[in-house]
């Protein structure tokens, strides 16, 4: 049975890294100028002729620090560096196709103590990098080095920080300990940067309603905003309208995911109505999508990396401000009075409030929480229904205002009446 594996991991090997070797050769003919060839060793042959001589050695290797294979190992270095002592000379410096090799020659070692996949994976990733040399280029251009600073930052405090935070309520008049304090701010943080990323680097340039889509992801609120300025400029255009009608159908779909992230039961029971909400909406944005006026402008709907520290260290302030303002709401005037609180909290920023509700241990049932999450995000409906009169002019954006006000007070309804309902 052993001689079988052995044969099959053999033949994987081979058939990979002469795999391997094709498309290094690929890689050299569409970036290597003819002259240039001196600067590289090894071809198709080469490259799988060091696969299996890495498989052998391996095989054959039965000390404990591996003579054999670490020999074979520092053959390929030394070989190289003599080739890259010439290449310096001329000031040629890349060392990509020798890290290639390096990874070929570990394939014959690693089918051996590792499963399948982690070899396959290697082969795809090889072929899959050496591919993309072109597209990564040009997307690093594009991009802020800022941001991703600011995401190591994040990591950091998620990473190292968070372990750290006591997981008991030690703060008074708040029902809830700092690691869950923190930890929703990451969540939401996180959820909020996926969508920022992919309006802004996957799809920048894709039309206003997939601006409208990727924008609700992270502020339904600031792309409705950003839209009603644009519909502003370009009159008549009905794709506006189906965009920031499309950004808050998402900000019901958000909603649901952080319901069912922080409190999997009231998540269940806001599936049905958000989900039904969100279908109207989409729906109705496709009948203004049937209009011929079509563009695919870029238009950016932020322009803060919802990452920034600044902006994780506010959202917690607010989150704790609104928790402690929510427990002294619902213990001095209960259900009604977190009903009004709930309707004046629509008119900012909603994701603190509905995360206090969903996290907290207050003296209110669960069916006041999914009434108080749907009276907020009802009431910030209103908000952007304004906000779009206000920015893009009645004339331009009075169907897209008439249909959230609509979803808005259907949404409030059904919040203010989901005791009868459920």
């Amino acid at each position: 049975m052993n001689h079988n594996v052995d044969l099959v991991h053999f033949l994987i090997v081979a058939v990979f890294t002469f795999l391997v070797g094709l498309e290094v050769k690929s890689y050299r003919n569409q970036n290597i100028q003819a002259h240039d060839e001196k600067y590289f060793f090894g071809d198709i042959r080469t490259y799988s002729f060091v696969g299996i001589l890495g498989f052998i050695l391996w095989k054959m290797d039965h000390s404990t620090i591996l003579l054999l294979y670490v020999a074979g190992f520092a053959a390929i270095t030394v070989l190289y560096a003599l080739l890259y002592h010439k290449n310096l000379e001329e000031n040629k410096r890349s060392i990509l196709l020798y890290i290639v090799m390096l990874l070929v020659y570990a394939m014959g070692g690693l089918i051996q103590v590792a499963p399948l996949w982690m070899t396959a994976l290697l082969y795809v990733s090889i072929v899959f990098i050496l591919n993309v040399n072109k597209g990564i280029g040009e997307y690093a251009k594009s991009i802020n080095i800022e941001e991703f600073q600011t995401l190591s930052k994040m990591i950091l405090l998620s990473a190292v920080i968070l372990p750290l935070l006591p997981e008991e309520n030690i703060i008074p008049y708040i029902p809830l300990s700092p690691f869950k304090i923190w930890l929703a701010v990451v969540v939401i943080s996180g959820i909020s940067y996926g969508g920022y990323l992919l309006q802004k680097y996957l799809f920048p340039s894709k039309g206003y309603y997939l601006t409208g889509i990727f924008g609700g992801t992270y502020s339904s609120t600031a792309t409705t905003v950003v839209l009603a300025k644009k519909a502003r400029t370009l009159q008549g255009y009905r794709v506006l309208d189906a965009a920031i009608i499309s950004a808050t159908s998402v900000m019901y779909l958000r909603l649901i995911i952080v319901a069912l992230i922080f409190n999997f039961e009231i998540g269940k029971t806001l599936l049905v109505p958000f989900m039904i909400f969100a279908s109207a909406g989409f729906v109705i944005s496709w009948f203004y999508l049937r209009n011929p006026q079509q563009t695919h402008e870029h238009v950016d709907i932020v322009d803060r990396n919802p990452l920034e520290l600044q902006t994780a260290f506010v959202f917690a302030l607010l989150f704790v401000i609104m928790m402690v303002v929510t427990h002294f709401v619902t213990k001095q005037y209960g259900s009604s009075g977190l009903e009004i609180l709930s309707f004046i909290v629509g008119f900012t920023d909603i994701d603190p409030f509905i995360l206090s509700l969903l996290t907290g241990k207050f003296s209110i049932t669960g069916t006041q929480i999914i009434a108080a999450v749907m009276i907020a995000a009802g009431s910030n409906n209103l908000l952007k229904a304004v906000y779009a009169l206000w920015f893009g002019g009645a004339k331009n954006t009075y169907r897209a205002a008439l249909w959230i006000t609509l979803l808005g007070i259907v949404t409030i309804a059904w919040g203010m009446h989901v005791e009868h309902l459920l």
